[in-house]
């Protein structure tokens, strides 16, 4: 004999499926800014449109080719536009399209909350580290 799964409710299944949804959205968004100089070339872009080499020198000590794969990435992703210059050398450069520019608000928030509670974060890593440490000792 079976045993039977309780039946759930139809509105649960509406709240678990918009929960799943609202959470795949979330992780997607903050892929945006997984890579490490993501937020730094946002902020940088934030202050206006930068030429590459103004990018690099402010960025230091990111890498040409981490700068290259970053800002193509940021592109690809509609946060950051590329403009190229005919001229001789070409001039290249980056600015924050309105979607890049719509994520300031949402970094200045979680900046805010890391100020705010940071200290916190910091101090609850320690009390772990330590009674982790106590069990293993």
């Amino acid at each position: 004999m079976s045993a039977t799964r309780p039946q759930i409710p139809v509105s649960s299944h509406r709240r678990l499926a918009e929960r799943a949804r609202c959470a795949q959205l979330i992780r997607e968004s903050l892929g945006l800014l997984a890579s490490k100089w993501s937020v730094d070339i946002l902020l940088a872009l934030g202050d206006g449109t930068r030429r590459y080499h103004e990018l690099l020198a402010d960025l230091d000590p990111i890498s040409e080719k981490v700068l290259t794969q970053t800002l193509r990435q940021m592109e690809r992703d509609g946060l950051v536009g590329r403009r190229v210059h005919a001229e001789v050398p070409p001039r290249v450069e980056y600015a924050l399209t309105p979607l890049g520019a719509s994520m300031a608000g949402p970094l200045k928030a979680l900046g805010a909350w890391s100020v705010s509670h940071g200290k916190k974060v910091e101090e609850a890593r320690e009390r772990f580290d330590v009674r982790r440490a106590k069990r293993a000792a």
